[in-house]
């Protein structure tokens, strides 16, 4: 690799908490928080919201979505106007 031009690639923890699921990995993300691996040594660890373990296509499971709160958003920016017309 030409020196000076590629971003720093170390080992890197991923943390998926809501599954209690964790894997080290090679990756340019950095992380103030760190973590002791089995190994003995200390990585960095980035906190992520799914993984395989947690996610519902490989899980099999549903995870609960607020999508009150979106359809709300779809109504409101779609609604129609009064007298039937649309603005344009």
């Amino acid at each position: 690799m030409k020196p000076g031009i590629h971003p720093d690639y170390h080992p890197v923890v991923y943390r998926d908490r809501t599954a209690d699921f964790a894997f080290l990995t090679r990756s340019t993300a950095t992380s103030d928080k760190t973590i002791e691996w089995s190994d003995g040594n200390t990585y960095p660890v980035i906190d992520v919201d799914l993984s395989s373990a947690s996610h519902p296509f490989w899980t099999g499971r549903q995870r609960l979505v607020d999508t009150a709160e979106r359809v709300e958003k779809f109504r409101t920016k779609y609604a129609r106007v009064q007298g039937g017309k649309n603005p344009s």
